[in-house]
């Protein structure tokens, strides 16, 4: 059951402290708040909930909220209820009316806010945040007088259709997750463990048909396994051998499981993540005794984890990290702020994913950009012609061999636009050293998704809260040069947009704002 929260907005000069004073209005999480649209996705959210049935679920705020302090803090689930309980602006932020020292839920519902909260909304919420709809002063069209101005309106925008407007920096990156680096031998002597513990509760079924149990060959299993593992360096003789032997405990283990089913065993008392594992060691089993009898190191749809089967191996072919288990996320960006367009634990070439980046610009802020900036994976020729029917310039040099006269040109374009492409690249470092992309912590699929759009949404929000500030800086410089120092020089050129500070070489010196609003 879901009881819908008072509209109005929660003002912070009303929240109840009791030991005296109120919360201050330049606090970050009282400005955050006000940049959060709480009431437009809450009935969504609502849908998910019975109406009359259950205990009252959380507030919309209240999960949204909790997921945005703990990405932004960089706690885990646990830390960051605690700090909820301590802090009176935490509890604002999540919608509360007054402070209470009682922690407002467990720490495990941090897993059921990651669930209600999928992808899909939060992209929304973020796409929301950026760009705020439009006052809705405009009342609708009735009537057939209200369809024909409809038509006339519609047409008008036609003919008025802005021109291509903006910069889109497109690349693609992999958000590794919270696994160790799988090994065939690892994979396979995990396999075996988890075939012994299904085993052990199958035969608890079955004590009375079956007086003895099947033998599991689990010590010397262990031992052959710490042989190999402890090695520095095996060859390859060594590694195929210990290959073969965990396949072969492997194998007599699930024959072993077949048997006890036969007897009378039922595979629906065992507990769901251990009837999950065992069709998962099913699959890896089957893997590897491919790749093995092949004498390969490649298979589709590779498992590389038995506690998180839906990771893949993503190639890159980067220095350092060749090879990265995860997520790959195709991301936009656009005046600073990041966009995931898509995601997927399988890989996949992103320069497929141009022509639908476009598109989602041209709904986002109604036009096509006026230049395109990627790398040289997304040159491909049918995206170039895209780019070419619409008016786009997509930063490439042109096909075939250049002009003597125009290489100079090419050569000085081609770095203007490298480095205004590299702001993206600034993007995924902030997001994997300051905030959590570099190790998503979460275990299941849904979950994990969630948090990484949690990332540039949070991301998205700190460069909004930098803006707010800068702006009340500016304004504060402004009214200082109006009121404070009439009968100097003004500090504001308006001539060049361009702030003017003193400095110790010149009495000012000029700083643009618009070098500032792109920080």
């Amino acid at each position: 059951m879901y009881r819908q929260s008072p509209t109005g907005q929660l003002s912070f000069e009303n929240f109840y402290l009791p030991f005296g004073g109120k919360l201050s209005g330049e606090n970050r999480w009282v400005r955050l708040a006000e940049l959060v649209p709480w009431e437009q996705f809450e009935s969504e959210y609502a849908e998910q909930f019975s109406q009359g049935q259950g205990a009252p679920a959380k507030t919309f705020r209240m999960a949204l909220g909790a997921l945005i302090i703990k990405e932004k803090l960089g706690t885990s689930d646990e830390e960051t209820v605690e700090q909820i309980r301590e802090n009176p602006y935490l509890q604002y932020f999540l919608g509360l009316s007054e402070y209470s020292d009682k922690a407002p839920f467990e720490s495990s519902m941090m897993v059921h806010f990651r669930k209600r909260l999928n992808l899909e909304i939060v992209g929304r919420i973020n796409e929301r945040i950026v760009k705020p709809p439009k006052e809705s002063g405009q009342k609708e069209i009735e009537g057939k007088q209200g369809k024909k101005e409809e038509k006339d309106v519609e047409k008008k925008q036609k003919e008025t259709e802005p021109a291509n407007q903006g910069k889109l920096l497109l690349d693609a990156t992999v958000a590794p997750v919270d696994i160790r680096y799988p090994t065939d031998i690892k994979l396979l002597n995990e396999a075996r463990e988890q075939t012994e513990i299904v085993i052990d509760a199958l035969y608890k079924q079955v004590k009375e048909q079956l007086p003895k149990k099947p033998r599991t060959y689990r010590r010397e299993a262990r031992t052959a396994y710490l042989q190999i593992a402890k090695q520095r360096k095996p060859n390859s003789k060594k590694i195929r051998k210990a290959l073969r032997q965990q396949l072969g405990y492997v194998r007599r283990n699930l024959a072993h499981i077949d048997t006890l089913i036969a007897a009378g065993a039922m595979l629906s008392e065992l507990k769901k993540n251990l009837y999950r594992n065992l069709l998962v060691v099913s699959e890896v089993y089957r893997q590897q005794q491919l790749m093995y009898e092949q004498g390969c190191h490649r298979i589709d749809d590779r498992i590389v984890s038995i506690t998180q089967p839906h990771v893949r191996p993503i190639v890159r072919g980067k220095s350092g990290t060749p090879v990265e288990f995860g997520a790959k996320l195709s991301v936009s960006c656009v005046d600073g702020h990041a966009f995931l367009d898509h995601l997927s634990w399988a890989n996949f070439n992103e320069s497929g994913d141009l022509q639908q980046q476009v598109e989602l610009f041209k709904s986002r802020f109604g036009h096509y950009p006026e230049a395109v900036y990627v790398d040289q994976i997304y040159r491909t020729r049918s995206n170039r012609a895209y780019c070419r029917n619409l008016g786009i310039r997509i930063t490439a040099p042109p096909l075939g061999r250049p002009v003597l006269d125009d290489l100079a040109t090419i050569r000085k374009q081609t770095l203007e636009d490298a480095k205004v492409r590299n702001r993206i690249e600034g993007k995924f470092g902030q997001a994997k050293r300051r905030f959590s992309l570099n190790r998503v912590m979460t275990k299941l699929a849904n979950t994990s998704e969630t948090a990484i759009a949690i990332t540039f949404l949070v991301m998205n929000l700190e460069a909004l809260l930098k803006r707010i500030v800068f702006f009340g800086f500016s304004w504060f410089l402004f009214c200082w040069q109006l009121f404070v120092l009439p009968s100097r020089k003004p500090l504001f050129n308006f001539n060049s947009f361009s702030w003017q500070f003193p400095s110790r070489q010149s009495k000012y010196y000029p700083l643009p704002l618009c070098t500032l609003l792109s920080a």
